[in-house]
């Protein structure tokens, strides 16, 4: 086979390889690096012996995000302060022409959700990704997996189960949530706190990711009084040079704060009957590269 013709098949199943990658791990870097292992595996795959390319590629990728991740829990035990996927565009969604099933996949990345996949076991999460998430077959997944179908059965059904559990229910409307994406904004950068009490769930829960790189709180923080007088406490200084630009992160609407031009922080909320239920704020340098902004724009 042609160089031309394996770069075509390859790109062509890139965007998919990169949701399986980044839905397995959390991290984008991470994905991309899964990514770019599988391409030198389908570049020195003897061409005979592949069948069926996007079975092959799904599967390669499969197995080395399964063993990336293995490492990666080992490395998050010694993780400074509550750890959060990176954030990242929605472009790392595939495209769907079905509205449904759009809804699915920015589902499927949203932060919530990923945080849940958190606790599923590096085969668990696997066979959730590939059944829930892109909706592969049973006999395809047990192939991937090199294990028997009535195994992958019973992991899809014991990790359904708990994402199920521990998922929390939220609202997905995007113009309510951009609304009160919006309020809350407002209201936290202004040190409103009767606002933001208004606003915030009495349950609601902050969590902030630096990984010690930055400055945030190394516990969640629960709670409307409290996380209010938090957000109140911590607002930037009105003299202090930073922009905000509403952007679009794992499905949903987000905050990205500039500082001199530079990713500062990410903000994000989860919402569900007009009230923020959960702020996500993501402060680690290394988990916002990929939304820096190119010079003159």
């Amino acid at each position: 086979m042609q160089t031309d013709t394996l770069t075509e098949l390859f790109e062509e199943h890139r965007p998919m390889l990169l949701g399986v990658a980044y839905r397995m791990l959390g991290r984008a870097a991470d994905a991309e690096d899964v990514v770019q292992e599988a391409w030198l595996r389908w570049t020195a795959e003897d061409r005979a012996a592949v069948r069926e390319p996007r079975a092959f590629l799904v599967r390669i990728t499969t197995r080395l995000a399964i063993d990336r991740l293995r490492q990666a829990q080992a490395r998050r035990e010694a993780y400074v302060g509550p750890w959060l996927p990176e954030p990242v565009v929605t472009d790392f969604v595939p495209s769907a022409p079905d509205t449904a099933e759009r809804v699915l996949l920015a589902d499927s990345v949203s932060l919530a959700v990923l945080v849940v996949l958190e606790s599923l076991s590096p085969l668990e999460r696997a066979v959730f990704v590939l059944r829930e998430a892109f909706g592969f077959p049973y006999g395809e997944i047990a192939t991937a997996l090199d294990r028997s179908e009535a195994a992958v059965r019973q992991l899809a059904g014991r990790a359904r189960r708990h994402v199920d559990e521990k998922k929390p229910r939220y609202d997905v409307d995007p113009t309510e949530r951009r609304d009160l994406t919006e309020r809350f904004l407002a209201a936290a950068s202004g040190g409103d706190l009767g606002g933001l009490l208004a606003l915030l769930a009495p349950d609601v829960r902050l969590v902030g990711d630096s990984g010690g790189k930055a400055r945030a709180p190394r516990r969640i923080i629960e709670g409307s009084d409290k996380v209010g007088r938090f957000l109140a406490a911590t607002s930037r200084r009105a003299d202090e040079m930073y922009e905000l630009r509403f952007i679009e992160s794992n499905g949903a609407p987000a905050v990205l704060v500039l500082a001199e031009g530079r990713p500062d922080t990410l903000v994000q909320i989860e919402a569900r009957d007009g009230r923020v239920q959960c702020v996500y704020i993501v402060r680690n340098p290394d988990k916002l590269q990929g939304f820096a902004v190119p010079d003159g724009r």
